[in-house]
């Protein structure tokens, strides 16, 4: 399969399947959003999930997949700490702020800064149309923030640290991007690259979560918890596998743009799972913001 997949790079073919594989990852991402802020901490969710996925990986990256090139060790050492980050800011974020708000400031800030890395690291460049779907799928997501912000009831006390975390946790969503389109682009083999992602990316989190655990007055109990690790583990590997792969077959950037309709899929979960209120305007913008990424297929 994999010679297939490097056979399509930079055809129709791949666009179109980076294309499935973006919006596919979307709607994977945002269900993997509302897992992490759902019923148990934000942290022992993190954990419990990248413990099953590094599980998960570790046969595959050890038996199965060809053993990586030497230079992708230090490609994967950038990763395990960007990664790292990435998921402090997030965590952190999700038990300060609504799930409605959080989210589409952090999907909201990663595309533009995506775009712009990829243009300096992979000479990507959007003309003029592009660039309007851009800012047409900006202004929904930010319009649909500052909508939940001003309605929402939920943690109002901490809701503006929640925002300034958004903000950096989008920065980094820009910075693994751009970073994990350069690594699965880096070796001959792409599953080579998310083997060893996965299995690298969850070797810290556990324990972090697990000196959480110990510290609580009342922890949950394990099955729950581990269950929810395990359904989150698939549909991270299902969710940042996809837009990886998406990012190696075609343009970084209009990948990591298709990706933020997640959002959209974020506000209906938040609806129906989380019982969050959408009503018409909501509606509105969370339009606008398919549009938006519409502009930029079409452009393009």
């Amino acid at each position: 399969m994999s010679n297939w997949l490097i056979s399509i790079e930079g055809t129709d073919a791949g666009h179109s399947l980076a294309l499935v594989l973006a919006l596919l990852a979307a709607f994977l991402h945002a269900v993997f959003g509302a897992l992490q802020k759902g019923r148990h901490d934000p942290w022992l969710t993190r954990g419990a999930i990248d413990f099953c996925y590094a599980a998960i990986a570790a046969p595959f990256a050890f038996f199965v997949v060809p053993w990586p090139e030497p230079h992708m060790w230090s490609i994967f050492a950038a990763a395990f700490v960007i990664h790292l980050a990435y998921k402090l800011m997030q965590s952190w974020a999700y038990t300060k702020g609504a799930y409605t708000v959080v989210y589409p400031v952090v999907r909201g800030t990663g595309p533009l800064f995506t775009v712009i890395g990829a243009y300096f690291l992979f000479g990507e460049r959007f003309n003029l149309t592009q660039w309007a779907g851009v800012a047409t799928l900006l202004a929904g997501i930010y319009g649909l923030a500052a909508y939940n912000l001003r309605h929402v009831t939920a943690e109002r006390d901490t809701l503006n640290l929640a925002l300034l975390l958004a903000v950096i946790t989008g920065l980094f969503v820009a910075l693994y991007t751009t970073w994990d389109a350069y690594g699965i682009r880096a070796t001959a083999n792409p599953f080579t690259f998310l083997a060893w992602f996965f299995f690298i990316d969850g070797l810290f989190f556990p324990w972090l979560a697990y000196f959480r655990y110990r510290s609580m007055r009342h922890p949950p109990e394990l099955g729950p918890l581990m269950q929810r690790g395990l359904i989150g583990a698939f549909v991270a590997i299902a969710s940042f596998g996809s837009v990886m792969m998406a990012t190696r077959l075609d343009n970084v950037g209009e990948a990591a743009i298709l990706r933020e309709t997640s959002t959209v899929f974020a506000a209906l979960i938040g609806w129906l799972a989380l019982k969050e209120t959408v009503g018409p305007r909501r509606i509105a913008l969370m339009a606008l913001i398919a549009l938006g990424a519409v502009i930029v297929e079409m452009g393009g």
